[in-house]
C-alpha cells in the first residue's frame, strides 16, 4: 500500500506542497488582492465538485446530471447546522452531516438508478437533483424557501485561515479519489467502464461498485457546497439549478474525461478565463463558449485526454532531454 501511494501520489505530493507555499506568500503579503482571492476560492471548490463528477463519469463510465442536488444539501446542511453551532465545530459538524445525508441519499437513488445506461441515467440524475432543490425551496422557515439563507456564519478568522482549510481539503479529497482509483474496487470500477458484461462474467458486481463511485462523487459535491455557502455567505435553491451541474460538467469534459490532471488544470484554467473576461460584460459567454468549443473541436479529448501527471513521467523526461543532449554532445 506504501508503495502504491509512493509510486501515485509523490508527484502530487511535491507538487501541492509548491502551491501551499505560493498561496500561503501571496495571500499573507496580499499579493492576491481580495478579488482574486474569490476566484481561487471559486477555482479550489470547482476542483472538488469536477473531481467527484470525474470519478462517476469518467471513471465509472455513468453519465450523472445531479451533481447540484448534493451541493445542495452541503450548503444547506452547512448553513443550518453553523447557525445553530457557533464556531469552527458548527462548521465542521454541517460539513459530516451534509456529507452523511449526502452519502445516503446517493445510496438510495444510486441502486435503483445506476443500472440504467447512457441518457436514461442523465434524465434520472437529473431528476433527482430537481427533486432535492424543490424539497429545499418548500421545506417552511427551516431553509426559508425562495429567499434562501442569507448571513451564514463564518467561523474562520481570515479569509487566508479558510483559504489554507479549502485547499487542505482538496488536498484530502484529491489524494482519497486518486487513491480510490489506483485500488482493487477502482479498477473494479475502471473495468466495468470498460466493458461491463465482460466485468461481470469476471464476477465483479457492477452496481455495488457504480453506487460507490457515486457515493464518493456525491460525498465530495456536498463538501464542496458547504463550503461555498460559508465563503459567500448567502444560499439560495437557483444557486443549484440544472446550470449548476453543467458547469462541473462542462469542467470535467475540458479537462479531460478519466484525467484528474486534466480536471485541475481545466478548473483553473476556465476560473481565470471567467474572470479576466468580466470586463467584457454580456459579450464574455460568448468568448467563453467559444473557447470551449475550440477545445472540443481540435482537443476533442480535452486538455489532457486521460493522462495524469506522475513524478516518474516528469522524471523520465528530464532523462530523455539529458540522454538527447549527451547524444549531440
Amino acid at each position: 500500500m506504501m508503495k502504491q501511494l509512493n509510486k501515485t501520489n509523490l508527484g502530487w505530493l511535491i507538487l501541492i506542497a509548491l502551491m501551499v507555499v505560493v498561496l500561503f506568500v501571496g495571500v499573507s503579503s496580499n499579493v492576491i488582492s481580495p478579488f482574486y482571492q474569490i476566484t481561487l476560492v471559486t477555482i479550489l471548490i470547482n476542483v472538488i465538485l469536477a473531481i467527484g463528477l470525474n470519478l462517476v463519469i469518467g471513471f465509472s463510465g455513468q453519465f450523472s446530471l445531479g451533481h447540484a442536488g448534493f451541493m445542495a444539501i452541503g450548503a444547506y446542511s452547512g448553513a443550518i447546522i453553523g447557525d445553530k453551532i457557533e464556531g469552527l465545530p458548527g462548521f465542521f459538524s454541517g460539513l459530516f452531516v451534509g456529507v452523511f445525508i449526502s452519502i445516503v441519499v446517493a445510496l438510495i437513488v444510486g441502486i435503483p438508478t445506476l443500472r440504467l445506461k447512457g441518457d436514461y441515467l442523465a434524465i434520472a440524475t437529473l431528476g433527482v437533483a430537481e427533486i432535492i432543490r424543490i424539497l429545499i425551496l418548500n421545506m417552511g422557515d427551516l431553509t426559508n424557501g425562495a429567499r434562501g439563507i442569507s448571513g451564514i456564519s463564518f467561523p474562520f478568522e481570515s479569509n487566508m485561515s479558510f483559504i489554507m482549510v479549502l485547499f487542505l481539503i482538496v488536498i484530502v479529497t484529491s489524494i482519497i479519489t486518486i487513491n480510490y482509483i489506483h485500488s482493487s474496487p477502482g479498477r473494479a470500477t475502471i473495468a466495468i467502464r470498460e466493458d461491463e458484461i465482460a466485468a461481470e462474467s469476471m464476477g465483479v458486481n457492477a452496481t455495488t461498485y457504480k453506487v460507490i463511485a457515486f457515493m464518493i462523487g456525491a460525498a465530495t459535491a456536498s463538501i464542496a457546497g458547504s463550503l461555498y455557502g460559508t465563503y459567500f455567505s448567502v444560499i439560495t435553491p437557483g444557486d443549484f439549478t440544472f446550470q449548476k451541474s453543467i458547469d462541473v460538467l462542462i469542467i470535467v469534459v475540458f479537462g479531460g474525461i478519466g484525467s484528474v490532471t486534466g480536471t485541475i488544470v481545466a478548473a483553473v484554467v476556465l476560473g481565470v478565463l471567467n474572470t479576466y473576461l468580466q470586463s467584457f460584460g454580456e459579450l464574455r459567454m460568448i468568448f467563453y463558449s467559444l473557447a470551449i468549443i475550440a477545445i472540443m473541436v481540435f482537443r476533442p479529448g480535452g486538455l489532457l485526454g486521460n493522462r495524469e501527471f506522475t513524478m516518474s513521467s516528469l522524471m523520465k523526461r528530464f532523462a530523455k532531454k539529458d540522454t538527447a543532449k549527451k547524444e549531440v554532445q
